[in-house]
């Protein structure tokens, strides 16, 4: 089948489908992979095709809307600004989706684009299913995970998830519009057309373990687990870092990946002060955050790194608890840090702590040297969260999430 991947947002929303993609075609399948064109490195050497899209997340996260996802100190005040943020950047892109979408047979549509994913097959009269990172459905038995995870009763954790299925519905309003009017396609309103989806029990496949995150028991059918989906990435790892490994103890990884942070040399001279006290040499990756630790020798700053190659020769990992961390995280077998900034990341965080592989969590609104330099002492003193992170990592190794997804493509085969 000629598959068309559909995503959206930073490094985490992309590189996952990069590893999956690789794994339909090695199953026979033609797949692209249409999302901003910033990531079509992320790709290369997959076997996968990339269509890009517009919008530069990198340039959004970093605008002044960007920033001002700090104001809100709340779950659902952050998620509205994003959806203001996101309602643009879903219309700017839905021509290059279109235009991806005809050229394939099946469309698969990651969360973040899911609504406009479903649209698009039906306008073209395709089959979709949807492959999702977080748990976005509506459940009772944990809070929202966009709203941050925490449990508002099992009343409150159905409603959190309803009203964040309401909000990203808006999401898409303006690009199901344009559907109708630049492309001529009969559909209904994003809301109308996800009940009806929903009421036909339109397929979701997630892509982490129930080892992580069990299937809730009162979600519908069609609603699966299918496993992670590990990114291609085939790089080595620099040889400043290598020189840095081999120059003394494991160090710890610290990193926020694709989030900001509202003063990032204050935050930086925090960590390395947090390493110091605890006696622990560090990497700092630079991220979209604009860490940098400079001049020192136990500590050194890098760009982008391979995380499957780094993370199991360090002591640690210290990351702000997106999905597509923590899943590397886990994989590596080692103890945790979160540091949850936003969304999901909250959500993240609990299940580390609850698993056994994270002594704490540090929310980046109360990160200082000393409530991380605790944390990192409690990592990685004794080997409690070592030993339970290395049993869960074994579990993982013996799964597979690509064959859900294979399956599910032969069930959707004419």
């Amino acid at each position: 089948m000629r598959v068309v991947i559909m995503t959206a947002g930073s490094r985490g929303d992309v590189a996952p489908y990069t590893g999956l993609g690789a794994g339909l075609v090695r199953g026979g399948h033609e797949v692209t992979l249409a999302t901003h064109g910033l990531f079509e490195p992320l790709a290369a050497g997959s076997g996968v095709r990339f269509h890009p899209t517009p919008v530069d997340p990198h340039a959004v996260s970093h605008s002044e809307r960007g920033r001002d996802l700090h104001t809100s100190t709340t779950g659902l005040g952050k998620l509205l600004r994003a959806v203001s943020m996101a309602r643009s950047a879903a219309e700017e892109m839905t021509d290059a989706l279109v235009q991806a979408a005809r050229d394939a047979d099946i469309v698969l549509a990651a969360g973040a684009v899911a609504p406009l994913g479903r649209a698009i097959a039906e306008g073209l009269r395709l089959p979709s299913l949807g492959l999702f990172l977080q748990p976005q459905h509506p459940t009772r038995e944990f809070g929202a995970p966009m709203l941050g995870g925490r449990s508002l009763g099992a009343v409150g954790n159905h409603l959190g998830g309803r009203a964040v299925i309401a909000a990203v519905d808006r999401v898409f309003t303006q690009a199901v519009h344009r559907l109708r009017t630049r492309h001529g396609m009969a559909l209904r309103g994003p809301s109308a057309g996800r009940r009806a989806h929903e009421r036909a029990h339109w397929p979701v496949l997630h892509g982490f373990s129930e080892r992580v995150v069990p299937r809730p028991k009162d979600w519908r059918p069609g609603l699966e687990v299918a496993g992670y989906w590990w990114p291609h990435d085939t790089r080595a790892l620099p040889g400043a870092v290598e020189e840095f490994l081999g120059a003394g103890p494991p160090p710890v990884f610290v990193g926020l990946g694709s989030a900001t942070v509202p003063d990032a040399e204050r935050l930086s001279a925090e960590i390395v002060r947090a390493l110091r006290t605890a006696g622990l040499r560090g990497i700092i990756q630079q991220g979209w955050a604009g860490l940098a630790a400079r001049g020192d020798d136990d500590v050194i700053t890098v760009g982008d790194v391979p995380h499957a190659l780094l993370f199991p020769r360090t002591a640690a990992v210290v990351h702000h608890a997106g999905a597509g961390t923590t899943a590397a995280g886990l994989r590596a077998g080692i103890p945790t840090i979160p540091v949850p900034v936003q969304f999901d990341g909250g959500f993240w965080a609990a299940r580390l702590v609850a698993l056994g592989t994270a002594p704490c969590a540090v929310p980046l609104r109360h990160l200082t040297a000393g409530s991380l330099a605790s944390a990192l002492r409690r990592a990685t003193n004794g080997q409690h969260h070592r030993l339970r992170a290395q049993e869960l990592a074994r579990g993982l190794a013996e799964e597979d999430g690509v064959a859900p997804v294979l399956a599910a493509l032969d069930r959707l085969t004419p």
